[in-house]
């Protein structure tokens, strides 16, 4: 069997894997940000870092995977009017804080479920360690690498440049980032443009905050996972997951915080999964486009013809190497979810063989071709997890078993041996490996068509004023735990309770 090589973001190259501790692998994957409801976005990495979970347990490994809630700090760099996205969307949605957080996680615990994505090892969040960010940024401070401004903390990125590589990852330029744009001198309280915040003041409308050295205030996004994957896997650990949208500015700032404090990278391999578009367009707010997961199951967002299982999109994601773009389109996906059918069906119907003994093959040549093509099962997994080329191999696989199935060929076509490979290969890597199931694909899509056709009766009720009847619907399913969501756009979402 071959080496397992993964693409190391940070080196530009593929390496072969060698954990720090033999047998051991500690991976650090960044989570969501909990202001609001997970959507496609979220989808892709956290199945890609799923299957390299499941992979490298499959291989023998004790993996500890952390995999952390964003609920304080993750803001954008505007100066003294960075506001945090939790706080600044509690008092939209006129929650408490912790409230909205509340919500959100078990909306993406419960999307997460849906997809069939094993829990992390460790689940921290920001706000559970905030301790630990102060000790990192005292000692950030101390060495001389940030100052504080106003009761707030800047990493300094020119000084840390004139002794370490900032912007190898990303591929940024240090110049660039540390021009300045100010029309006003002191407009800004940063020293250079570039630098990024540790700990921000907390103005007093600002309802998330805590004391620290330098007064009231809350913490930076990037700190958060510099003291959480150090506190849990470790001041120098394997794997460093996320989306290449993270590499600038937060793991690069990662990098730089960690590399102060630990003396040395944080991380051994940096994976990064390729961004997703819809009908060839980023997806983005301004585009209208950003599909949340309860609109993508339930198929209630208009650029959707219809909801799609939580295993079609799972699969639909497997089908293109995870350092690829993926565009999501109707078409793409219902081609998806016709080919999830029928490479579901072929398993089934190899489940169901009873081989007789038959030590030899009556078709060499096509026993030949089906060892081939489950040994290379391994060899594209281990080829920096290539899920594309395992699901063609297996819909290769496919018409050989179906005509078993149908008596078009006879079970001596293949050896005995052959046979019980297919079967034990078909089960790994669809079930174990790739986490696809059928119980998600059936009951999903059949919940789906009923919630698409409840909705529509709903509209349809209230472009006729006919209330009553739309109320009556979506009390009746809040008593069985559906919950709808009317939409400011118009749509309609909805969520199991």
């Amino acid at each position: 069997m071959s080496e397992l090589k993964v693409y190391n973001s940070y080196t530009r190259q593929k390496e072969v894997f060698k954990p720090i501790t033999p047998g051991h692998v500690g991976m650090y994957v960044c989570g969501p940000t909990v202001s609001g409801e997970s959507h496609l976005g979220h989808a892709r990495p956290y199945i890609t870092f799923d299957v390299i979970y499941r992979y490298l347990m499959h291989l023998g490994y004790r993996v500890r995977y952390v995999r952390n809630i964003t609920d304080a700090g993750h803001f954008e760099e505007e100066g003294r009017e960075a506001e945090d996205k939790v706080s600044k969307k509690a008092m939209l949605e006129k929650l408490e804080p912790m409230e909205l957080v509340q919500k959100y996680t078990n909306l993406f615990h419960w999307a997460m479920k849906q997809l069939n994505n094993l829990d992390p090892s460790i689940e921290p969040t920001a706000t559970g360690h905030i301790v630990e960010q102060i000790d990192m940024i005292k000692k950030i401070i101390a060495d001389g690498y940030a100052y504080e401004v106003n009761g707030s903390v800047y990493f300094d990125v020119k000084k840390y440049s004139e002794h370490h590589s900032y912007g190898k990852l990303s591929g940024r330029i240090v110049e660039d980032l540390l021009e300045t744009t100010r029309t006003l001198e002191g407009q800004d309280e940063k020293r250079n443009k570039g630098d990024f915040a540790l700990w921000k003041a907390a103005p007093p409308q600002h309802i998330m905050r805590w004391t620290s050295p330098w007064g009231q205030g809350f913490p930076g996004w990037h700190i958060e996972c510099s003291a959480m994957s150090t506190k849990y896997l470790g001041t120098e650990f394997d794997i460093h997951g996320g989306g290449m949208d993270l590499q600038f500015p937060h793991h690069e700032s990662e990098i730089a915080q960690s590399t102060i404090c630990n003396n040395h990278m944080p991380a051994r391999y940096w994976l990064h999964n390729n961004m997703i578009t819809v009908n060839g367009r980023k997806m983005g707010k301004s585009y209208n486009n950003q599909i949340r997961l309860t609109e993508m199951f339930s198929g209630s967002h208009p650029l959707l013809a219809k909801g799609y299982s939580p295993m079609t999109i799972r699969f639909f994601i497997l089908q293109t190497h995870y350092r690829s773009t993926l565009d999501f389109g109707n078409e793409a996906l219902q081609g998806a979810e016709k080919g999830l059918k029928r490479l579901w069906e072929a398993y089934e119907n190899l489940k169901k063989f009873t081989f007789p003994d038959n030590p030899t093959a009556k078709d060499n040549e096509l026993d030949r071709k089906v060892v081939g093509l489950l040994d290379q099962l391994d060899e594209f997994m281990n080829d920096d997890f290539n899920t594309a080329k395992v699901l063609a191999n297996l819909f290769e696989l496919v018409p050989v078993i179906n005509s078993i199935h149908d008596k078009h060929l006879s079970y001596d076509v293949l050896s005995t041996t052959t046979l019980d490979i297919l079967k034990k290969y078909f089960h790994l890597y669809l079930e174990d490996i790739l986490g696809l199931t059928s119980d998600n694909q059936g009951n999903d899509g059949k919940l789906n068509g009923v919630m698409n056709l409840l909705i529509e009766l709903r509209k349809e009720a209230r472009a006729k004023k006919d209330y009553a009847t739309s109320d009556k619907i979506r009390n009746q399913l809040h008593q069985l735990g559906i919950l709808l969501k009317d939409e400011k756009d118009g749509n309609v979402s909805f969520s199991v309770e």
